[in-house]
């Protein structure tokens, strides 16, 4: 199976870029110049890792409550680990007070992102050549 850890991204770095590097800038073609970003020494970052103690994905909670960089490397892809990530970071933002958070789904991870309780709000819009839906997802009635 696996396990997740958070951590700061000085912690995180060196596991999490390789896997950002070969989904987003590899696989997916986004511009490696608008991959790395300062929100990365802002957020929390998750790592899986596999039983071999291979990091096989991640992504980042902001402090604004949004979620993103979500990546899984492709052997691992189906197998829960997008979805045990992405419910990590939402207890911790519902643990430190957020009413809400929000992400920017690549329009084929729709689904997905659906299935843990996000609905699209606003239009879809593009981004490093790739369409994109804002989503969110309530924490608490407020």
């Amino acid at each position: 199976m696996f396990r997740i850890e958070l951590m700061s991204w000085d912690e995180a770095r060196a596991k999490a870029s390789p896997i950002r590097f070969t989904v987003f800038v590899e696989e997916q073609r986004v511009p490696i110049e608008i991959e790395w970003d300062d929100q990365d020494v802002k957020s929390l970052h998750a790592l899986a890792y596999s039983d071999a103690g291979d990091a096989i994905a991640t992504g980042r909670l902001l402090p604004d409550g949004h979620i993103g960089r979500m990546a899984v490397l492709k052997q691992w892809r189906g197998k829960g680990v997008g979805g045990a990530i992405l419910e990590r970071l939402i207890g911790v933002a519902r643990e430190r007070g957020d009413h809400r958070i929000e992400l920017f789904a690549q329009t084929h991870a729709l689904e997905f992102y659906r299935s843990h309780g996000f609905v699209e709000f606003g239009q879809t819009f593009e981004e490093a050549g790739i369409p994109h839906q804002a989503m969110r997802r309530r924490l608490s009635e407020k």
